[in-house]
């Protein structure tokens, strides 16, 4: 059974191209365009792993982990934040609790490689 993804992204071009690339590897490729939708989905759908863009409408990156990581039936699933900015990341990170970051732009074999670290 292929592992499921939920990625987290307004940009419907980013959105397009990481999904394609993710269902390529084998990956069962779910998605969200703002924070409501990706606290919804993670809570409805139980991904493997969530891939979250920190800029996002109605709630931001960081709050959606944080609320993730406080509930007990979902706080399990990791979260790799990717975003276009650097500034601050290890720190955003850490705040929030997620498990790791990537800087777009990105190649699909350093996501990949970023994901197989946490799910395999």
């Amino acid at each position: 059974m292929p592992k499921k993804i939920l990625i987290v992204d307004d940009e419907p071009d980013l959105m397009r191209i990481t999904c394609f690339r993710l269902e390529k590897s084998g990956f069962n490729v779910i998605s969200a365009v703002d924070g409501k939708e990706a606290l919804d989905l993670t809570a409805k759908e139980q991904p493997d792993l969530v891939l979250l863009d920190l800029k996002l409408p109605i709630l931001d990156g960081l709050g959606v982990c944080t609320q993730l990581k406080k509930d007990d039936k979902l706080k399990h699933i990791p979260v790799i934040i990717f975003t276009a900015s650097a500034n601050d990341i290890v720190d955003k990170v850490k705040s929030c609790g997620a498990q790791d970051y990537i800087i777009k732009p990105f190649s699909a074999e350093e996501l990949i490689e970023k994901i197989k670290k946490w799910i395999v």
